[in-house]
């Protein structure tokens, strides 16, 4: 047996020769690929799509920038960066997201899941991801796109997708902030009544005629000595009393004022977190800029039909034209010669 007639022998001198001698069953095959896919591009719904075009915005605290005296004032101007921007991707992919649009659009019905087969949870969430996208552009701004068989439904939807970003966003920021406002109320409030109690205490030494320690004690001291001098018992024995006041009451009047005047300066710069703290718990403030709102799409983007019909014509040519050239090949071996 000559072992080159045990191979099978795909170097056709002409590719063209042979395609034109196989011409009608190729034509043939070709012609029904083309009405075949012309018949499927129409069964298939067609889909329009819509998108968002939108930036994120700086990640710094609001209050900081609205409340401080600082270089970074403007920061609640400025467009996000590289991290914003994975950081509202990352939002954008959330479940709160996903289940808010589901909801709202009752997307198991819309999509035609039946919730008593099999997993159709997965089945939606399947569906979701596939009609649903987001992704960074070049300009370091984020694309929402949608596509449904509702030009309505899917400009409604891309641009509720954009709005419910700051719902999640600002829902997962209160929910630290008012916990962290919390703390700084009950410190603030703990101090001022701190405060009031001292105050309460000098108020009570102030009836007592105690008003400025340093000057006083000085003043009574040096009247105290020149009525002894005189011989003024009456003069003497009065200032005696004040002096002995000064000496009992003295030093816890310094105490309390110089301590009062520090926490005085704790509850300001307290006072300046506090007001923070509310602008930060209570602020309802976007985290993106809108590029573009999603449009109803006037014309289908999916299916494109002519790709399809010629995708399938070409492909449905190239396999036959391959199934033809192996059928040739094979009929020239010696194991086809014998049948």
């Amino acid at each position: 047996m000559n072992s080159s007639e045990n191979q099978i022998n795909f170097n056709s001198s002409n590719i063209i020769v042979f395609a034109y001698k196989k011409r009608k069953p190729l034509l043939i095959l070709t012609f029904i690929a083309i009405i075949v896919s012309i018949i499927v591009s129409y069964t298939i719904k067609p889909r329009y799509e819509s998108s968002v075009i939108l930036f994120p915005t700086s990640s710094s605290s609001i209050s900081q920038d609205l409340l401080r005296d600082n270089v970074s004032s403007k920061d609640i101007l400025k467009f996000g960066e590289e991290e914003e921007v994975e950081q509202l991707l990352q939002i954008l992919h959330s479940d709160d997201i996903r289940n808010m649009i589901i909801k709202k659009y009752n997307l198991i019905e819309h999509y035609n899941i039946d919730t008593s087969s099999a997993y159709p949870l997965t089945k939606l969430n399947r569906e979701f991801d596939k009609n649903f996208s987001f992704s960074p552009t070049k300009f370091m701004s984020i694309e929402i796109k949608v596509l449904d068989t509702d030009p309505k439904l899917a400009a409604g939807m891309a641009n509720d997708v954009s709005s419910f970003i700051d719902t999640t966003m600002n829902k997962m920021q209160k929910k630290r902030a008012f916990k962290a406002l919390k703390i700084v109320e009950q410190q603030y409030f703990s101090l001022t009544n701190q405060i009031q109690v001292l105050e309460d205490s000098l108020q009570g030494m102030r009836r007592l005629g105690i008003l400025d320690y340093d000057t006083q004690s000085e003043v009574i001291s040096d009247g105290y000595a020149q009525a002894i001098i005189a011989g003024n018992t009456e003069a003497s024995n009065k200032l005696k009393k004040q002096l002995d006041i000064l000496a009992k009451y003295g030093g816890p009047f310094v105490s309390i004022t110089n301590y009062l005047e520090f926490e005085k300066k704790q509850l300001s710069s307290l006072k300046e977190k506090y007001a923070e703290a509310q602008v930060d718990a209570y602020q309802d403030l976007s985290h993106k800029f809108i590029v573009n709102n999603a449009q109803i799409a006037e014309k289908k983007s999916y299916p494109v039909r002519w790709l399809i019909v010629t995708l399938s014509t070409i492909s449905t040519f190239i396999l036959a034209l391959l199934l033809l050239l192996i059928v040739d090949n094979l009929k020239k071996t010696e194991i086809f010669k014998n049948f």
